[in-house]
This record gives C-alpha cells, structure tokens and sequence, in this order.
C-alpha cells in the first residue's frame, strides 16, 4: 500500500524522518561532516553500501537540501559531496544520537541478548 506523501508533509517530524530514517542517510551525513568527500571515497568509508543505494541516497539528500553536489573540473571529471548548512544544523542535533549509540550499543546488546534467551 502507498505511503500517504500528504500527510507527511504536513507533519514537520515525518517529513525529515523519511528521508534520514533509511539505512543509509544519516551514515552519509556524519560522514560528509567531517569534510568534502568524493563518491569513491564514500563508498569505501561506509563500506556495505552498494554503488547504487549510495548514488540514490546522495541524490536524495542533495535534493532535500542536506548536501551539494560539485563536479570538479578534472580529467575525468569527478564528483564532490559536501555537507550543507542546511544539513550540518541536522548533522548537531543527530551528533547526540551517535554519541548515545556508540556509549550504549553494549547494553543494548546485552537486553537483545537476554530477550531472546528468554523467547527461546
């Protein structure tokens, strides 16, 4: 069944959640916070992304506003992907969510753990 987009658009929280609740976009974000990074390079930091979910994801940030796109006058040309200031502002508050993660992941585990001998 479609997903009503009318809906989301009228709700600020959905709106942004759909594009940086996938698997992908926010692992991007983080990323480019750290500086311009070029398609290849990309790749090879995130690491299990396929070529084409990392191009589909980039176009979907570029196109909410979160990061620019600059081709860059080489031979072959290349391509540069930057964090915008629209998209370091979100690239701040999701900051806490990593650094919650990173100190928690641990105890998460251990409650995943224990629910599932528990179900078992």
């Amino acid at each position: 069944m479609p997903r009503d987009t009318t809906a989301n658009l009228s709700c600020p929280i959905r709106d942004v959640l759909d594009r940086i609740g996938d698997a992908w976009s926010l692992l991007v974000m983080l990323e480019l916070a750290r500086g311009p990074c070029r398609f290849n390079a990309l790749r090879r930091v995130i690491g299990a992304i396929s070529q084409r979910m990392l191009a589909v994801t980039l176009r979907h940030l570029e196109r909410d506003g979160f990061v620019a796109r600059e081709v860059l006058p080489l031979s072959p040309p290349q391509v540069e992907y930057t964090l915008t200031p629209l998209g370091a502002t979100l690239v701040d508050r999701v900051a806490a969510l990593r650094d919650w993660a990173e100190a928690n992941q641990p105890r998460v585990h251990q409650a995943r753990a224990a629910y599932d001998a528990r179900a078992a």
